[in-house]
């Protein structure tokens, strides 16, 4: 049957993807959220040591600006040039011996200058200025006082090199901790993607066959929606296999009964001694193969109407399909002498199934006429608007028949379910069908005594 198939080929499916795997995964979620994070922290790392990179050296290029000024200004106060010595040099800040020293007399002689190979030119600007003198770039201060112009020097080369180094060594932490930090957001993603682990390893472990809901104890928030949106999905194909399982179980019962008495009609066929008992032992024959046929179509067509829940709704006009279900009946009913009545005054507007709603129909009229007495009525009613209710559409099929008694009357809508003293020879199914298209379709079913014709009336109102 279509649900038994349906059934069988999602799990031969599920089958094949847990064997095989996924025909095209997607990207990897640890994969994305450690390439994601590491990136970041390297783009910082990378932006951290070029910021601390500029500020050290900007900070390196202050500090020996601020030395050259200070070893300017330790030269003035009436010292005399002719005592500053090589060793009154060496004696100034840490970093000195690297300095040109220029001192020149207001009238443009040179009183002292360091040892070096490099000669600065006398006209110079006061204060800070870069000056290139031969194939080097210095950077020069130069102090006027009253009596003599001092120039301090520095290659800007060295310079450069040793800024270089006191920023490198600024940097260097950052370098180092940028792979430890590394290594901790691996180790924080992956304990954080531990309990997805967990909840695979409890799919991948499970037998088949078993959809008992997924644990859900230490799920992160965030994922417990998805989890429980999987619990409910198991939980609804639990009840669509214990549904599957009733109904192959009642089928496979209620077939035996008919296909066993097929069989003892067919053996009192082959023993009937003459003509006549021939002919009566045929058209017994004859009527349990169309019990049988019935039984086999309403299991047929409750199977599709299990299989159909999700089916696309139309607009259509329920009056029309009461219509076209009352002329179909109309031979039945005549053959058992049963008048039909259909009051349908207007347009009854609906979303719905229309092959569904048919087979409603038909199952309603076939089980009216079987249960309504030679000469008795069945009336069918598709009202809406005013003649129901605002915003209503309302069928009703009565019969002239025995009726359910109200204890009975939830009852008879279950599969295989035949109330006690019913006529006919039904299969229980008929009104099983009803409900399930009645629920499928959103419409409250309930099951009355008609006040006109004394049997049963089946009323549904969407």
């Amino acid at each position: 049957m279509n649900t038994m198939n349906s059934i069988a080929a999602g799990a031969d499916a599920a089958g094949a993807e847990g064997q095989f795997g996924l025909q095209n995964p997607g990207p990897s979620l640890r994969g994305r959220l450690i390439g994601s994070l590491l990136a970041a922290v390297a783009v910082i790392a990378v932006l951290q040591a070029l910021v601390t990179w500029r500020t050290a050296l900007a900070e390196t290029e202050s500090v020996f600006d601020a030395q050259m000024e200070r070893i300017a200004l330790s030269l003035t106060g009436g010292m005399a040039a002719s005592v500053l010595g090589d060793d009154a040099l060496n004696s100034q800040e840490h970093g000195a011996r690297d300095l040109i020293i220029q001192i020149w007399r207001a009238d443009g002689v040179m009183l002292y200058r360091s040892p070096s190979e490099q000669l600065l030119p006398p006209q110079t600007v006061i204060g800070f200025s870069n000056v290139r003198a031969g194939s080097a770039d210095f950077r020069v201060y130069a102090l006027r006082t009253r009596i003599q112009v001092i120039q301090i020097a520095q290659d800007t080369a060295t310079r450069r090199q040793i800024a270089g180094q006191l920023a490198l060594r600024a940097v260097l932490p950052i370098a180092l901790l940028a792979p430890l930090l590394m290594l901790i957001v691996w180790g924080v993603v992956a304990r954080a993607l531990g309990p997805l682990d967990r909840v695979r390893k409890q799919l991948a472990d499970r037998r088949p066959g078993d959809i008992s809901p997924i644990a859900t104890d230490g799920v992160p928030l965030e994922v417990r929606p998805l989890i429980d949106e999987l619990n409910a999905l198991l939980a609804r194909l639990a009840r669509a296999w214990d549904t599957l399982t009733h109904f192959t179980a009642d089928a496979a019962h209620e077939l035996r009964t008919p296909l066993a008495a097929l069989r003892l009609q067919v053996q009192s066929l082959q023993r009937a001694p003459d003509v006549a008992t021939r002919d009566v032992a045929a058209e017994r024959l004859l009527t349990g193969i169309d019990r049988a046929t019935r039984l086999v179509e309403q299991l047929l067509a409750l199977a599709r109407q299990d299989g159909a829940a999700q089916a696309e709704l139309t607009g259509l006009d329920l009056a029309a399909l009461a219509q076209s279900a009352v002329q179909d009946a109309a031979p039945s009913a005549a053959a058992r002498g049963v008048q039909l009545a259909l009051i349908a005054p207007a347009p009854v507007p609906l979303q719905g199934q229309a092959g569904a709603l048919a087979v409603l129909l038909r199952n309603l009229l076939d089980n009216a006429i079987r249960h309504t007495p030679p000469g008795g009525v069945v009336q069918v009613q598709a009202l809406a608007g005013e003649d129901a209710a605002p915003d209503r559409a309302v069928l009703t099929v009565e019969d002239a028949g025995p009726g359910v008694p109200p204890e009975e009357r939830q009852r008879v809508l279950d599969r295989f379910y035949r109330a006690p003293g019913a006529l006919g020879h039904g299969s229980g199914l008929g009104l099983a069908i009803v409900k399930s298209v009645a629920d499928q379709h959103g419409a409250a079913l309930r099951l009355d005594e008609s006040p006109t014709l004394g049997g049963l009336r089946v009323t549904l109102a969407w």
